[in-house]
């Protein structure tokens, strides 16, 4: 494989052919003859192959050794590097401030967004800034973004924690996300919330307790919504309020839910009893016990619609 790079930075690429059949990228074809390749034959990883050892006396033209070359290629593919340097004000800054971590960074990362955030990494490079993960950093700027930050603040762009504010952040956008799709929600619960009062109305204000727990019916579909954000579980995600032969309860401890509950109406069994991440917490066996004992009130009121609509 041959480089022609110009002043300009501009680059064609003679090699010989590969086998397209090979699961290796650069099984070639050593009989076949030096072709010029297309212009995106350097987005191709063949383009990118970088050579282990090279040859101590270097000839370049002037303007790399303005633009900051010197020796050393930094374990970044030679044609990429000095295209680079030729074209790039980017790659020549961050070489010239011996950046090279961020350096290899920018020329090497297909998921980099250095330039985007160009202005940020001149504030990191000023402030002498060591970033510890490239890709959480450029995910706690966008995140900045997001919130309509400043980014050429340093305060902002170079944290003590970059973890900490990153996960901060995350955390933050994730409550105003969820607080936006309550709001869209809000119809949907409201219309969910008649069809549901209509097939279970007759259950509603079932509750019975024991051993410190208390179990009672979830009456309103935005309950199934909070029951499911506190066990981390499917119970709203999977609409088991719209099921019409489940009927569910919480069980809880102090007001705070321990464990759901779905009870079979036709088998008038307990079909699951579901704690933290579909878990079995360590009340498991007394709420199961509880609940049992008193499927028999939920019989009593089957019976009792029954004898309303004779």
């Amino acid at each position: 494989m041959q480089h022609w790079i110009n002043p300009k930075g501009e680059v064609r690429t003679m090699s010989r052919s590969t086998n397209v059949f090979s699961h290796a990228y650069d099984a070639w074809q050593y009989y076949s003859p030096l072709e010029i390749r297309p212009k995106d034959f350097q987005n191709s990883p063949k383009y990118r192959i970088n050579p282990y050892r090279f040859y101590p006396r270097l000839k370049v033209l002037p303007v790399l050794k303005r633009n900051g070359f010197k020796t050393s290629f930094y374990e970044v593919a030679p044609q990429v590097l000095l295209s680079s340097l030729l074209k790039d004000h980017c790659a020549e800054t961050l070489l010239k401030t011996r950046q090279i971590s961020w350096l290899r960074y920018y020329l090497e990362s297909p998921h980099q967004h250095v330039l985007r955030n160009w202005q940020a990494v001149k504030i990191c490079l000023k402030k002498n800034y060591t970033v510890s993960d490239f890709g959480i950093w450029e995910d706690y700027i966008e995140l900045l973004r997001w919130f309509k930050k400043d980014i050429t603040s340093a305060l902002l762009v170079c944290p003590a924690d970059l973890h900490l504010e990153h996960d901060r952040l995350v955390e933050k956008k994730q409550q105003l996300l969820r607080k936006k799709y309550l709001v869209k929600m809000r119809a949907e619960i409201e219309k969910a919330q008649g069809l549901y009062a209509e097939e279970k109305k007759q259950f509603f204000g079932l509750c019975f307790s024991g051993a410190g727990i208390t179990i009672s019916v979830l009456e309103n579909v935005s309950e199934f919504m909070t029951e499911g954000d506190s066990l981390r579980h499917c119970v709203f995600t999977n609409e088991y309020f719209k099921k019409i032969d489940s009927l569910l309860f919480s069980a809880r401890i102090d007001n705070k839910p321990i464990e759901t509950i779905e009870v079979s109406l036709s088998k008038m069994e307990i079909a699951q009893c579901r704690g933290l991440r579909n878990h079995n917490s360590k009340h498991h066996k007394a709420i199961f016990s509880l609940m049992k004992k008193n499927l028999y009130q939920i019989r009593s009121r089957m019976k009792k619609k029954k004898a309303e609509q004779c």
